[in-house]
């Protein structure tokens, strides 16, 4: 009894010390942003479904995100007047102003550099899509057969939506060096020995 109750502290001890190694899952694919006023906002459609309105600021960023809550913002607080400066208005046309950031080189697939971040005015029909509105001004797109968006102005140039591993960042109690075995699993050690010290005894004592 007391020799499977060791067998499996160990085991646990084994899982325990593997887990502060574990990676999270995350996805690289472009993340699509609406801007409401001074701050960016998940959007809540694709770049194919969504008709944004003659004014809108949309952003997209390619990054490796876990989901929509920790989800990379475009790097860039260009308004509507800013980047449609040069580009004016028109009878029967509307004005969407797009922020493209390719994200990092952390991020890029392997052998590939992201291009710098860059800001459009596409000038679309009142029912355009941010998808016609893209394919306006940062062509080639490519998408994939689900109709996601996997590649803006040929970045990157193949991959879509794969899932990556991504390293957790250090936490304060992280930034020193490890120098030694933690407390945890020192007691954990200590409970082993007094297990097997008390298997010993009662061994002896049953002789």
């Amino acid at each position: 009894m007391i020799r499977r109750a060791v067998l499996l502290l160990l085991a646990a001890l084994v899982l325990c010390a593997g887990a502060g190694q574990a990676q999270a899952a995350g996805y690289r694919y472009w993340v699509f942003w609406e801007r409401d006023g001074d701050h960016w906002v998940y959007a809540t459609q694709g770049p194919s479904t969504s008709r944004p309105s003659d004014g809108a600021v949309q952003g997209l960023r390619f990054a490796v995100s876990e989901d929509s809550a920790n989800a990379a913002r475009p790097r860039g607080d260009s308004d509507f007047d800013t980047i449609c400066a040069k580009t004016p208005a028109r009878d029967g046309k509307k004005r969407v102003a797009l922020l493209i950031d390719f994200g990092t080189k952390a991020d890029a697939p392997s052998g590939e550099t992201p291009p710098a971040t860059r800001t459009a005015c596409a000038r679309v029909s009142p029912d355009a899509t941010t998808a016609d509105a893209l394919a306006t001004v940062a062509k080639p797109l490519r998408y994939d057969t689900n109709a996601l968006l996997c590649a803006i102005a040929a970045y990157p140039e193949k991959g879509c939506g794969e899932q990556v591993s991504q390293k957790q960042p250090p936490t304060k109690k992280q930034t020193k060096p490890d120098n030694g075995p933690s407390l945890g699993l020192l007691a954990g050690l200590a409970v082993i020995v007094l297990l097997g010290t008390a298997a010993i005894w009662q061994v002896r004592r049953r002789a």
